[in-house]
């Protein structure tokens, strides 16, 4: 345990888990999409479902899409905030299999028509665990410079990721390969000890069976 886990985060109340947890997962579905949301549909699961309303759990997740951190001022007026910037906004309930009491599922659109899906859980004091992206599991956290590529299941892509990273003196902290079929599309999830500069990330995006390069650097 270290005094961030006795402490909690400095946020905008009442929660850590149900609140601060809730607009990080909100803010990082945003930078995962890669640009302002202009459409979302919110499904809660679990301990979210139950008490979030009480907990401003659906704001907090509108003021992350928002693009707001946990101790914006204004989380409470999220609501209104993304009305009057034309984001469109729906809350369901869903239930999930495997996942923490605390989960999200968003699908959101941005406004060039890009869409995603996340699912998402509040692990206490603020942390969280993107849990799925775009049906594909996935398990990382955001907190660190990341880069998920999503590609065709070919011999050669990991290698091809590895050694460019590495041309550009780029550590890899942890690396995770997921995919949904044998054969079929997969994921790889990258996170590194330095940002990536963008020339990787270009050219990574052109090799023949990469189908998208996202990268997550909370810090930029």
């Amino acid at each position: 345990m270290n005094l961030f886990d006795v402490m909690g985060p400095i946020m905008v109340g009442p929660s850590s888990s149900h609140t601060a947890g809730a607009v990080r997962i909100g803010f990082i579905t945003r930078k995962l999409l890669g640009e302002p949301v202009t459409d979302a549909e919110m499904l809660l699961h679990g301990s979210f479902a139950a008490t979030g309303e009480g907990h401003g759990t659906d704001r907090a997740l509108v003021a992350g899409l928002l693009g707001m951190n946990p101790d914006d001022e204004n989380i409470p007026k999220s609501f209104d905030i993304a009305g009057k910037q034309g984001m469109k906004f729906r809350t369901g309930v869903i239930a999930l299999r495997n996942v923490h009491p605390n989960t999200a599922m968003l699908r959101v659109s941005g406004k060039s028509g890009k869409k995603l899906e996340v699912v998402a859980s509040s692990l206490g004091g603020g942390r969280i665990r993107i849990c799925r992206i775009d049906g594909i599991e996935t398990n990382f956290s955001g907190d660190c410079p990341t880069l998920i590529v999503h590609n065709l299941d070919q011999p050669g892509h990991v290698a091809q990721v590895t050694e460019l990273l590495y041309q550009y003196s780029v550590n890899i902290a942890s690396m995770q390969l997921y995919r949904n079929v044998r054969g079929g599309y997969a994921v790889m999830v990258l996170e590194c000890d330095q940002p990536i500069p963008a020339e990787p990330l270009a050219s990574l995006a052109q090799k023949d069976g990469i189908i998208k390069v996202t990268y997550l650097n909370l810090d930029e």
